[in-house]
């Protein structure tokens, strides 16, 4: 079970200080956004990329980076990320795939096991 996997080992790292937790799962990465408490009850966020990958000993480890985030820099850390993932998109906008068409079951014909 690879979600409860990151969600046991994420939940043993923070401490009993979290106010509020959003995992996102996103391709072989989870992200994990926790609003923490300090001492004096103000809050600020920790922003948690965790990877799982395989030892040589084919144990199961967790690369993990942090980054905190204080109130007093929200505004310009979402304006700094606005602005670049505006840029990511102008510049190399997503391209949705179409799906393969498949052919049509009205090409084939509906046979009984029995008359084989």
């Amino acid at each position: 079970m690879y979600s409860e996997d990151i969600e046991n080992a994420a939940a043993q790292e923070r401490g009993g200080d979290d106010v509020f937790s959003k995992p996102v799962r996103a391709g072989k990465r989870t992200y994990f956004f926790d609003v923490k408490a300090t001492k004096g009850n103000d809050y600020y966020l920790t922003i948690t990329e965790s990877k799982r990958r395989v030892e040589k000993d084919g144990r199961f480890v967790y690369d993990k980076h942090k980054i905190f985030l204080y109130k007093e820099d929200f505004e310009k850390f979402t304006e700094g990320l606005q602005e670049v993932i505006g840029f990511i998109k102008e510049k190399c906008p997503v391209v949705e795939r179409i799906a393969e068409e498949r052919p049509s079951d009205s090409n084939f014909s509906n046979i009984e096991f029995e008359e084989l």
